[in-house]
């Protein structure tokens, strides 16, 4: 199997993300981000993706968090897309349903290149700890975008708002392990009639 490991850092007036990713890790996490919340539900993403993760993250929070958020959903996206090259051999496709305590989440995605998000998660309150609720939204939508995958994410059940961010990284988490998993019938191979899912 090729290295799927990648490394890329993105440096602008209002951040500055590096991640490397490893899509053959063990769960491993190395998160260093100013907001507490976003540390922990990147936690979850390489814990139940079983992939190795590492993220640094520091900018200009005047403004508030948005930015930061954003930027690395950004470049985390960006560095999956590298980590799994042309993708030769992988599942492609991954889904999960995930329960935590009351609540239920749906992931669906696909990784042939098609960027396309919906994303169905409402929360109560303004503040999941210390991460504006909406931007997990928006992480989630500017990841699959960057990340080329096509992601659908819901929240079928739930009244803890904590609860529902965890388990929509937990699903995700166990979507994409499926999905960039190599196949030993298609090893070789690009999953796709077009012949590409990288361009």
């Amino acid at each position: 199997m090729n290295d799927r490991r990648a490394t890329f850092r993105r440096d602008t007036r209002e951040s500055q993300v590096e991640v490397t990713l490893d899509l053959d890790g063990t769960g491993q996490a190395s998160v260093d981000t100013p907001n507490g919340m976003l540390n922990h539900l990147l936690e979850q993403l390489a814990r139940h993706g079983l992939m190795d993760v590492s993220v640094t993250a520091t900018g200009d929070l005047s403004p508030g968090w948005h930015h930061l958020v954003e930027d690395v959903g950004i470049v985390l996206g960006q560095t999956l897309h590298r980590a799994l090259g042309e993708g030769k051999g992988i599942t492609r496709m991954g889904h999960q349903v995930v329960p935590l305590d009351e609540t239920l989440v749906m992931v669906a995605l696909d990784l042939g290149g098609r960027p396309y998000a919906v994303v169905k998660a409402a929360f109560d309150g303004p503040t999941i700890g210390d991460l504006p609720s909406d931007l997990v939204r928006h992480f989630l939508e500017v990841f699959a975008l960057e990340g080329r995958m096509n992601l659908h994410a819901q929240v079928l059940a739930g009244s803890n708002d904590h609860h529902r961010a965890e388990a929509l990284f937990k699903a995700l988490a166990r979507a994409l392990r499926t999905a960039v998993a190599v196949d030993p019938r298609t090893a070789g191979e690009v999953p796709s009639t077009k012949g590409t899912i990288s361009e």
